[in-house]
């Protein structure tokens, strides 16, 4: 019995630290990895208050009084993180009614996983679902070289492929228009800005992302990835156009920084509403977040949203029709950022600039002393 309380307590415990890590605003992975398994760690807290109750001798102590009281309100609230993206919660984003026409553009976006060697299965998706447009994540030379066939039929490429697992490769049958490649915040982690004309002449903005994750094998911190989320944010902010922004974000929906992202952007998420379509690790069911997002100004209506089959990544690839339509604009209410959101904004990008740039030079400096 005195194993069994230990065993529930630590549990417990466990599951209360990670719903406040999160509230402080820092960076460190270890902070900001409670932001991702919401519903994870509300299972967590109901199965230890459940436990407690069916073990504890009544009337309870205090402490357990307590105890059991702060796992159902965190419990509470990590579901109340997820509740936007329920099927019963009102939805961002209007369904489209109008048939697929010249304004729909069909978009797949699937992190490849550098490491997959089932390139075979892509290249049948991509012929059985016929989108206009294909963004990979996560491509090298090999799988470059592996669907270069691609190219028959989606000319317009942007392909930027790294042994690094930030490569980038974008494949359109629309014509792009002034395509980018830039390196916002890393040297070494590219992202994508590109005009799209739909089929109807209509000219779109498509931003491409892939930032680095707070996980210890990648980065010790968020602040990278925080920042590239707001910088784009607010160029897209700036140029006020139909936009569809897409990638695997590392970061979940319901996060404080892509809210943030959301509302400094002014992006909608046809997600919320709808469900979480949670798009990885796709080989471990209880392990699952929604990290590959699309997001788009209120100039589109949702057409299709689907979480394909695995294809032999660690990622679901994610499939979406938007259709851009004239009053769309007006049905859909857009996130509006406060000034103090714009000032988050700014300083996380400033900070983590200035933060970069007095590393570089210390390193520098280093090197510098040693030679």
């Amino acid at each position: 019995m005195l194993i069994l309380q230990i065993i529930v307590y630590a549990v417990g415990a466990t599951a209360i630290i990670l719903t406040i890590l999160p509230f402080l605003r820092f960076g460190m992975w270890w902070i900001r990895i409670g932001d991702f398994p919401r519903l994870q760690i509300a299972f967590l807290c109901l199965a230890t208050a459940m436990v407690l109750v069916l073990s504890a001798d009544f009337p309870l102590r205090a402490f357990e009084t307590v105890f059991l009281l702060t796992l159902v309100a965190c419990a509470a609230y990590q579901l109340y993180c997820v509740l936007p993206y329920l099927p019963f919660y009102p939805k961002q984003v209007e369904t489209s009614r109008s048939p697929p026409g010249e304004n729909t553009i069909k978009l797949l976006i699937f992190n490849v996983f550098i490491e997959n060697r089932q390139s075979a299965k892509l290249l049948q998706a991509v012929e059985k679902l016929d989108p206009d447009v294909i963004l990979l994540a996560e491509p090298d030379e090999r799988w470059v070289t592996e669907v270069a066939a691609l190219e028959k039929n989606y000319p317009y490429t942007v392909l930027h492929p790294l042994d690094n697992a930030y490569g980038m490769a974008l494949y359109s049958r629309l014509e792009l228009d002034k395509p980018q490649l830039n390196f916002f915040i890393e040297d070494d982690i590219p992202s994508i800005i590109t005009g799209v004309k739909l089929k109807s002449g209509e000219m779109i903005n498509l931003y491409c992302l892939h930032p680095r994750p707070p996980v210890p094998t990648e980065s010790d911190r968020s602040n990278e990835r925080d920042a590239e989320l707001l910088f784009v944010g607010r160029m897209i902010n700036e140029r006020d156009a139909p936009t569809i922004t897409a990638g695997d974000f590392n970061d979940v929906a319901w996060s404080r920084t892509t809210k943030l992202f959301q509302k400094i952007s002014g992006l909608l998420d046809p997600r919320v509403g709808r469900g979480l379509y949670t798009s990885f690790h796709a080989k471990y069911p209880i392990l699952r977040f929604p990290l590959d997002h699309v997001f788009h100004s209120n100039h589109f209506r949702l057409a299709d949203l689907r979480r394909l089959p695995r294809l032999g990544s660690d990622h679901f690839p994610i499939f979406i029709a938007l259709s851009y339509e004239r009053d769309a604009e007006h049905a859909q209410e857009e996130p509006v950022a406060t000034p103090e959101d714009e000032k988050e904004a700014v300083e996380t990008i400033i900070e983590t600039l200035e933060m970069i740039e007095a590393e570089e030079a210390e390193k520098a400096e280093g090197e510098k002393v040693k030679s």
